[in-house]
C-alpha cells in the first residue's frame, strides 16, 4: 500500500510505494481538535435533536455526485434514527448547485434560518470557499464529504470546518505517481481554472515532473465554458503521449475533442471531478482511461443499504457510490460528536468531532454508530471508523488517515477499481 506522511498544513513527506489494493494515507498529527473537550461523562442528559441541512450538488456541473452523496446523509439519518440511542438527527436537503448557477446563494441562508447546527456540503471546493464565512460568522459546523482543495487546512474557520476527503495534496501525489509507472514521460493537463482545479493541477505537476517525466502543455478553462477547442489545440500542439483531465462534467465534451484530434482514450487520466460511470454518456470509447478517487472499496452490503434508502425515497437506482461512504460517515460522526458532548450547539459539536474519530488517541475502536453510541453513552470515549476509512481528524479537522483508489474503465464506458 502507499503510505504518506504529511504535517498539519496538508505537505506530503516522503515518496510512494506502490504495493496492494489502495493508497494509504498515514499521518500522525493528532491534536486538540478545534478545543476538544476531556472525555464524556456517563449517559447520555436526554434525547438530542439534532438539525442538519444539506449543501450538495443537484444541479450543476458535479450534479452526479449529488446522488451518492445525498444517499449517504440519507442511510445515516435512518440508522442514527433507527438505533434509537439518544438523539434523533433531523435533515433538510438542499442544492449547492456550482460556482457558476450560485444554487447555494439560496440553499444556505434558509438553512441558517432553519437553525441547522451543520451543514453537509459543499461538494465543490469552489463553492464552500463562497459561502464557509458566512457559516463560521453564524457559528454553524461546514462539513464536507467531497472538498479536497489544501486552503481549508489553514483556514480561518474556528474550529468549524470539517472534511472526510482528504485533500489533493494525497490524491495529486497518487496520480503523478501512477502516470509516470505507466510509463508517460510527457504529458499535457487541462484544468479547471478554481480552487479544485488549480490546486489538483499543481501537485499533478509538481510530483510528475520529480519522477522526470515533463508537463509539455497546460490549458484552463472557466467552469460555464462551453468551448474547448483552443485547449485542445493547445494540448495537441506539444504531442504529448498523456493527458491529464481536471475536470468536472465538460469531461463529455472534452474528450471526443481529444480522441478526434488524436489522443488515445487509453492515455486520459481523470480525478475525482470526472470520474462516473459514464456509459453512453460520452461519445467515444473510454477503453483503458484511468482515474482516481478518495476512498476505500465499499462493500456490497453498504451499497445495497444506500440503494434502498434512495429508491424507496422515489429516486433512481444509484449509479455512482462517489463520495457516499465520505457523505455517511460524516452525519455519523456528528451524530456521535452531539452525543459526547449532550449538545446540539456547533461549537460543542465540534469541539468533540477529533475525539469521536479517533484523533484524541485514547478512544475505544468501534465501526457502527450504534456502538459507538454505546461507548458513549457508558460514559468512555469512542474512535469511530467508517467506510471512508478511520478518518482520524488532526487539528485542523482535516483526515489523517485515508485511502485513494484507482480505476480503469473497461469497455462499457464504466470504470473498476484496479488497486
Amino acid at each position: 500500500m502507499n503510505v504518506f506522511s504529511r504535517s498539519r498544513t496538508g505537505k506530503i513527506l516522503g515518496g510512494l510505494a506502490m504495493v496492494g489494493a489502495s493508497a494509504l494515507v498515514l499521518a500522525g498529527c493528532a491534536g486538540g481538535g478545534g478545543g476538544t473537550s476531556s472525555s464524556a461523562s456517563s449517559g447520555p442528559v436526554g434525547d438530542l435533536t439534532l438539525k442538519i441541512g444539506t449543501v450538495l450538488p443537484q444541479t450543476g456541473s458535479l450534479a452526479f455526485l449529488g446522488p451518492p452523496e445525498e444517499a449517504g446523509v440519507a442511510l445515516a439519518v435512518d440508522e442514527v434514527n433507527k438505533a434509537a440511542k439518544g438523539i434523533t438527527v433531523d435533515p433538510t436537503y438542499g442544492d449547492s448547485g456550482d460556482a457558476d448557477n450560485k444554487a447555494f446563494e439560496t440553499t444556505v441562508p434558509k438553512l441558517q434560518s432553519a437553525g441547522v447546527s451543520a451543514m453537509i456540503g459543499a461538494a465543490a471546493s469552489g463553492v464552500t470557499k463562497l459561502f464557509l464565512d458566512s457559516n463560521v460568522s453564524a457559528g454553524i459546523i461546514t462539513f464536507s464529504p467531497a472538498n479536497t482543495s489544501p486552503d481549508f487546512t489553514t483556514w480561518d474557520d474556528k474550529g468549524l470546518y470539517w472534511r472526510t476527503a482528504p485533500s489533493d495534496l494525497l490524491q495529486g501525489e497518487v496520480l503523478a505517481n501512477q502516470i509516470a509507472e505507466d510509463g508517460h514521460k510527457n504529458i499535457g493537463i487541462i484544468y479547471q481554472n478554481d480552487a479544485y482545479g488549480t490546486g489538483l493541477f499543481g501537485v499533478v505537476k509538481k510530483v510528475f515532473e520529480a519522477t522526470g517525466g515533463k508537463v509539455v502543455a497546460e490549458a484552463s478553462y472557466n467552469d460555464g465554458d462551453a468551448s474547448f477547442d483552443a485547449q485542445v489545440a493547445t494540448i495537441m500542439a506539444a504531442k504529448p503521449d498523456a493527458v491529464v483531465m481536471i475536470t468536472f462534467d465538460q469531461f463529455t465534451t472534452i474528450a471526443p475533442l481529444m480522441v478526434n484530434a488524436g489522443i488515445a482514450a487509453k492515455n486520459f487520466y481523470l480525478v475525482d471531478g470526472n470520474l462516473k460511470n459514464y456509459g453512453a454518456g460520452v461519445t467515444v470509447p473510454l477503453e483503458g482511461a484511468k482515474g482516481t478517487l478518495p476512498g476505500p472499496k465499499l462493500a456490497s452490503d453498504f451499497q445495497q443499504r444506500l440503494n434502498t434508502v434512495w429508491t424507496a425515497a422515489g429516486n433512481k437506482a444509484l449509479e455512482d457510490y462517489s463520495y457516499a461512504g465520505e457523505s455517511y460517515d460524516a452525519v455519523v460522526l456528528l451524530a456521535l460528536a452531539s452525543l459526547a458532548a449532550k449538545s446540539t450547539k456547533a461549537t460543542d459539536i465540534a469541539g468533540k468531532l477529533q475525539e469521536v474519530s479517533g484523533g484524541s488517541g485514547n478512544g475505544e475502536k468501534c465501526t457502527t454508530f450504534a456502538a459507538c453510541a454505546d461507548i458513549i453513552n457508558s460514559g468512555k470515549v469512542a474512535d469511530y471508523d467508517g467506510y471512508s476509512g478511520p478518518v482520524t481528524f488532526d487539528a485542523s479537522g482535516d483526515p489523517t488517515e485515508a485511502t485513494i483508489g484507482i480505476y480503469q474503465y473497461g469497455a462499457d464506458n464504466n470504470y473498476s477499481r484496479i488497486n
